[in-house]
């Protein structure tokens, strides 16, 4: 973030991205500021922070993507010093020695002082040697992705705002917040903690009864709000608890559209605004680049003035990306695998392994294997939530990383390496109609599911038994190729190509793949476990270690467990994985949809596997 208060590129994109809170050192908060103060939000960008990624752009319906800028030192370096721009939140502070409390401003510059007032022990010592404040432990959000202070103010006096000192008070009688005290030191009104966190979803909670509502607070724009803005129940918080942020992470792979077999100095050409505005603003006929001007950009550039026009040409004719959902945005990946897309120079290299030289009875299961070579993943933060998690790009709650319309979002890019897995969809169909028992186990699944889900206000969603074989067995995969050959879970990642409901051309793949920023498993290591020699025992090992949990029968025989109790047979013990590496946040898992289970051990698609090793 700046030279004393660092934060790295990736962070800026999920766990400290725009909105969010950051605990540095020397007890201090603050917030990562909107986009509209970022450096170069409105001059020229320089052309090491575009990222390409034309199909994810037109998605999220931006000019372009950027990488956080970086704070660079040095002689010689270029755009030195870049800070990212924050404010500090939560503003209510108190002092560790006193007690006394002071809202401090979102602008304020640097750490303050106790003032020592009144009769605090602070008052008899000297300004610059009194003690820094803290920021409070709470805050208070709606369901709109709305945030501000704790009503301190309020909470004391009934829900009467008097702009009296406060004094913040540690009473040692308890360790909960009935052992936190609030006190006036005006009028002597004096009240705990105790209570403050309770919440209904449809009645509010103890704010809401004193009649005190959101403000609709944005401080990530400066904005506090004002009464009326908002009106949503508040809902206190811890500041550093894991539901106070949702980034709202899109990712994308790279797939080459206009621009396949291009030199990739040509392609930052074309990549760039300022170029590509040049080249186009001045077209023959309205279809055709003038040479004049691509000869121009070429001799600055040092690239082949010939090469650059017919490749100008391509990209002006070549396909187009438009915004899609996301099933649809997934199939172009689908296809770009199926048909082994890319080749050498670009970002995407895709080989067939030859289905033939694999074993019958994996033939039997898998239809098809890809060795992804090459793959970037580009990662773009499209906004955020509080409260609940984000429900996509159409969610209500969503709140934009900017206050003005969006012209560009803030992305990272991972390069890597991956295994492309692509199950026989006869195979699943014939396992769907010879085990019925498999659709009513993830129906039961899906009820539970929903039944949270209605609880908090979302959408139904459908739950089909493939996307449970498909979700568990990426799952078992990881684990086993981490197990293998060294890999850390988290340093994998899966990518799910499943349609969510009817589908002239249905999807059963899964992409598993390095997704680290460092250099773990990007030498080629992921790639060759994807070969018959080595593929195939992994496959057979996942499935006999999932057979039996070190947790069963509890965890064969389970309802439902983990969060919200979406998952059935899954646990920590035999499926769970960090969950930066599942899209679904460790939900929706069950080794019975693979194995099968106790009371019925021929549920699973690939227990005929398992009775084989047996």
């Amino acid at each position: 973030m700046t030279g004393n208060r660092p934060v790295r590129r990736a962070q800026l994109i999920s766990t400290f991205g725009v909105g969010a809170m950051i605990d540095l050192p020397n007890d201090e908060s603050l917030m990562v500021a909107g986009l509209d103060v970022w450096p170069f939000t409105n001059t020229q960008i320089p052309p090491q922070w575009l990222v390409e990624d034309q199909r994810l752009a037109a998605r999220l319906g931006v000019a372009e993507l950027r990488l956080p800028p970086d704070y660079r030192t040095g002689f010689g370096v270029a755009n030195p010093k870049r800070q990212i721009p924050a404010v500090r939140f939560p503003g209510w502070h108190y002092c560790p020695r006193c007690g006394d409390m002071n809202l401090i401003s979102l602008f304020a510059t640097g750490r303050r002082r106790c003032k020592g007032t009144g009769d605090s022990d602070c008052a008899k010592m000297p300004k610059n040697r009194r003690p820094f404040l803290i920021p409070v432990r709470i805050i208070a959000a709606c369901r709109r992705g709305h945030i501000q202070d704790f009503p301190f103010d309020e909470w004391v006096h009934g829900g009467n705002a008097t702009n009296h000192r406060l004094r913040y008070q540690a009473l040692g009688s308890s360790a909960s917040l009935g052992g936190v005290q609030i006190r006036c030191l005006d009028c002597a009104e004096k009240r705990t903690l105790a209570g403050s966190f309770e919440f209904n979803s449809e009645s509010g909670g103890p704010l809401t009864r004193m009649g005190y509502l959101c403000l609709g607070s944005r401080p990530w724009f400066g904005d506090r709000g004002s009464p009326g803005k908002c009106g949503e129940h508040l809902r206190t918080l811890q500041r550093g608890a894991s539901n106070v942020y949702f980034p709202y992470t899109v990712s994308s792979i790279y797939l080459p559209l206009w621009g396949e077999g291009l030199h990739r100095q040509i392609l930052k050409v074309l990549a760039h605004p300022i170029y590509w505005d040049f080249l186009t603003s001045g077209l023959i006929d309205g279809r055709q680049v003038d040479p004049a001007r691509a000869d121009q950009v070429a001799k600055q550039m040092d690239v082949n003035p010939a090469a650059l026009t017919a490749a100008a040409e391509q990209k002006l004719q070549g396909k187009t990306p438009t915004a899609v959902d996301e099933e649809n945005y997934r199939r172009a990946e689908y296809d770009a695998f199926l048909f082994g897309e890319g080749g050498d120079g670009r970002d995407l290299l895709v080989d067939i392994v030859e289905n033939a030289i694999f074993s019958g009875w994996f033939r039997k299961y898998v239809r098809r294997v890809c060795l992804v070579k090459k793959l970037r993943e580009t990662r773009a933060l499209a906004g955020f939530t509080r409260i609940l998690p984000p429900e996509g790009q159409r969610d209500p709650r969503l709140q934009s990383p900017t206050a003005s319309r969006r012209k560009w979002l803030p992305a990272s890019v991972v390069k890597g390496e991956g295994i492309f897995l692509e199950f026989r969809l006869s195979e699943i169909q014939a396992w769907l109609e010879r085990v019925p028992e498999a659709q009513e186990r993830a129906g039961k699944l899906e009820d539970a599911y929903n039944a949270n889900r209605r609880k908090r206000g979302q959408p139904p969603r459908s739950i089909t038994s493939k996307y449970l074989f498909l979700h568990t067995f990426a799952h078992l995969l990881i684990k086993q190729l981490s197990f293998e050959c060294g890999y850390g879970s988290a340093s994998l990642r899966e990518r799910l190509y499943c349609e969510a409901g009817s589908a002239p051309t249905p999807m059963q793949e899964i992409l598993i793949y390095t997704a680290s920023g460092d250099s773990e498993g990007t030498m080629g290591g992921l790639v060759r476990q994807g070969k018959p020699d080595r593929l195939e025992p992994v496959f057979l090992e996942a499935l006999r270690t999932t057979s039996w949990c070190s947790a069963d029968p509890v965890c064969i025989e389970s309802f439902g467990q983990g969060t919200d109790n979406a998952n059935l047979a899954a646990c920590h013990s035999c499926a769970l994985l960090s969950e930066t590496s599942c899209e679904e946040g460790n939900r929706l898992l069950d080794r019975g949809m693979v194995v099968g289970t106790i009371a019925d051990p021929d549920v699973g698609l690939l227990s005929p596997l398992v009775r084989r090793q047996v």
